[in-house]
């Protein structure tokens, strides 16, 4: 567990900003606008940021990643109840997105109101099972709240050893999040959910601005699509002796899979999977499929796309690592992807699958 003061944390959040891809609009402002406040950012000049933020703004009032910037620039400006209205305003047009919640989490951490960091970290959590970020910054938040009750369990009663010894560890675990030898925060490339890692004993941790794989406005949800399996026999695994044709074969796999999931064809998107396929923290297969179909079949374009694929094979498993681009008509973000193959009835098919 880490610590970190505001100041980190609004250097952090400054260094994240530099590696947003931004989609690029018809017009001027959109086009030039949001380039010149990242380097404003850059150069800490906030007042102007946020005057070429609220042009860009005014031209496209919905647009999460101008919003997402504004509320940056305010948490850097110190406007901090400006910047907590713009993430929760987010919170409301975007409710899947995980990180407008979990940088509500930073500024009420802030401010030393856990309960409601708290909340919104349970809120980003619900949203992205997978996010590890609001994960830890929920277990920081938890031994924060853990040590307020002890010790006001200690003035109840000060002699009550046990609740000494319990105030102790938590204390001790706080303080050596905050040594010298803590690994510090990185500016990762902005993926949904493994950039930066700065903790929440004073504040969680700041999140990437919001680029999640597949992220809409949420509408009626669709019915699930009914996704017959017929049993899967693994047969012994084929071992040409020339690596580069299995490599050839996943890779044709994993292409098609962002192929499918390119033209909104859930059947075939669904059908790269594997009957064991690992689900998002243990969710039942069937609701997973309830879900990515939600998220996948909603009106407008899809792209998704892949590129540097590393393969590495190892006991009859293929582990792939790519750039991962996806754009919609509110989103795009590139993040790195690793999927783990193997190979059943003659077909390479998605065991697990996991951001980084």
């Amino acid at each position: 567990m880490r610590s970190i003061s505001q100041t980190p944390l609004l250097a952090r959040l400054s260094a994240i900003i530099l590696g947003l891809l931004l989609s690029v609009s018809v017009t001027v402002v959109s086009a030039q606008t949001l380039p010149e406040v990242q380097r404003l950012m850059k150069q800490n000049q906030m007042p102007q940021a946020l005057e070429k933020v609220d042009l860009y703004i005014s031209t496209k009032p919905k647009d999460a990643q101008g919003l997402f910037l504004r509320g940056l620039i305010l948490t850097e400006l110190g406007r901090t109840a400006d910047a907590i209205a713009v993430f929760t305003k987010l919170t409301e047009d975007f409710p899947e997105l995980p990180e407008p919640y979990n940088n509500l989490a930073v500024l009420y951490a802030q401010q030393k109101q856990y309960d409601k960091a708290r909340t919104a970290l349970e809120m980003a959590i619900r949203t992205h099972p997978s996010y590890s970020i609001a994960h830890e910054n929920l277990g920081d938040v938890y031994a924060k709240l853990a040590s307020q009750a002890y010790d006001k369990a200690l003035q109840l009663d000060s002699s009550n050893a046990a609740t000494q010894t319990k105030l102790s560890m938590i204390k001790e675990l706080i303080s050596t999040s905050s040594k010298p030898g803590t690994k510090p925060a990185a500016a990762a490339t902005p993926a949904v959910a493994e950039p930066a890692k700065p903790a929440v004993v004073e504040a969680p941790k700041p999140a990437p601005v919001a680029v999640a794989p597949v992220v809409k406005p949420v509408e009626k949800a669709p019915e699930p699509v009914a996704t017959a399996k017929t049993p899967e026999v693994k047969t012994p695994a084929e071992k040409p002796t020339d690596t580069s044709v299995i490599e050839a074969e996943v890779t044709k796999a994993v292409r098609g899979w962002a192929s499918a999931w390119s033209r909104k064809d859930v059947k075939a998107y669904l059908g790269y999977y594997a009957n064991d396929f690992q689900t998002p923290k243990g969710m039942a297969r069937k609701a997973w499929e309830t879900e990515r179909t939600q998220r996948i079949d909603k009106p407008g374009k899809l792209q998704v796309s892949i590129d540097d694929i590393k393969i590495s094979l190892a006991n009859d498993k293929a582990t792939v690592r790519f750039r991962q681009n996806y754009t919609s008509a509110t989103l795009k973000s590139s993040t790195g992807k690793t999927l783990v193959l193997v190979k059943s009835a003659g077909k390479w098919l998605i065991q697990q699958e996991r951001v980084g």
